[in-house]
């Protein structure tokens, strides 16, 4: 597989420009609207410190996510106060020589965790202003070709062709101002690496191809507020961990265990098992670059537990030669999943051995 050069291992930034409210609680007509106080915390979150600091645990990139209503004031109109922090994010990372994915974390049709009545792949006027926010991005940015644009987080479970389509036409789109922009494009199903068979395949050099992991999700997820699976079943998982345990969860849960029938124990070989759509699409595509964008376990799980899933990924990901992002720095207390590595107050890495794990030092 080619190599995704300066990409090797990452770290994901959410909870400032994106996930910094629980939008499942808010009514239907205050989601997409902003408030004095969304304005004074995109103000104050991130500092050049935390990017200092993220260089020092030796990352070689930062994945930013953003919601498109953050930036748009209204349609086709933005928020220059808040490409403005923007441009300081990148100023930082330059400094501290990281490499910098922009990442649309949620579009105005495809928030990957509530369901509502316009689909972005279903609305033409929706598609035009989310082709139009990056051409904003790449009329901004021109100049700036070691930054690489995601153009959407976690393509909900829809008509893989759909996607396709609006990824073809946003990628032309900027492709007509900017031949050496990298594009990263993931897959459908909550870019699920089963899911990657069903992606185009660009004649491109400059397009990265994406998926996330969060398997076994009981574990990840465990004890989670927003899906109603973890927050009913509502018990610690330990990893490595009693198969029994997990099967317990599918009977409960689905009424069937038949997921598990052929494990012993949830370890290692169970990764290996979920990331075979990867693996295939390496195997597939030996030309194309994959990067693994987003992975982690959430934040009130046992430390050691979470640094074992941990080394499990990454220890997949180094045997497959998979360059890979973690999620993420730092969660807000409104973020209902909280997948944080820092602590919230002094903002330092929760173990010295995640520390080493996250940079593939093991």
């Amino acid at each position: 597989m080619k190599k995704f050069t300066g990409f090797e291992h990452g770290m994901g930034i959410g909870g400032w420009l994106t996930n910094y409210k629980r939008f499942n609680v808010l009514p239907e007509e205050r989601r997409l609207c902003l408030t004095v106080g969304d304005m004074e915390h995109f103000d104050t979150y991130i500092t050049e410190k935390d990017i200092k600091y993220i260089a020092c645990l030796g990352m070689d990139h930062i994945r930013l996510g953003f919601d498109q209503i953050v930036f748009e004031k209204e349609p086709y109109v933005y928020r220059e106060e808040i490409f403005g922090h923007v441009d300081r994010f990148i100023a930082w990372c330059k400094k501290y020589n990281i490499n910098i994915v922009l990442n649309m974390h949620k579009a105005v049709g495809n928030y990957c965790d509530i369901k509502e009545d316009v689909e972005l792949l279903d609305d033409e006027e929706l598609q035009n202003r989310f082709i139009a926010l990056w051409m904003a991005f790449e009329q901004r940015y021109a100049d700036d070709n070691y930054i690489a644009f995601e153009l959407l987080n976690e393509v909900r479970n829809v008509d893989p062709e759909k996607w396709n389509i609006l990824a073809e036409k946003t990628i032309s789109a900027i492709r007509t101002r900017n031949k050496d922009r990298k594009i990263i494009v993931g897959s459908t199903n909550w870019n699920s690496p089963a899911t990657l068979k069903y992606l185009k395949i660009f004649d491109d050099e400059n397009v990265i191809y994406t998926f996330h992991t969060y398997a076994p999700f009981e574990f990840t997820h465990q004890r989670g507020v927003l899906q109603a699976n973890t927050l009913y079943y509502n018990r610690v998982m330990p990893y490595p961990g009693d198969i029994e345990r997990y099967r317990d969860y599918y009977r409960l849960v689905y009424n069937n265990d038949e997921i598990y029938k052929t494990y012993d124990k949830m370890d290692i070989e169970f990764i290996r098992d979920s990331l075979c759509g990867a693996v295939d699409f390496i195997n597939q595509h030996p030309d194309k670059i994959l990067w693994c964008g987003e992975f982690g376990t959430i934040r009130h799980a046992d430390i050691k537990w979470r640094e074992n899933w941990m080394r499990d990924v990454i220890t997949v990901f180094k045997e497959n030669e998979i360059p890979y992002c973690v999620w993420n720095y730092l969660s807000t207390p409104n973020d209902g999943n909280r997948f944080s590595l820092v602590d919230d107050d002094e903002r330092m890495i929760l173990s010295d051995e995640m520390a080493k794990i996250i940079r593939g030092d093991f």
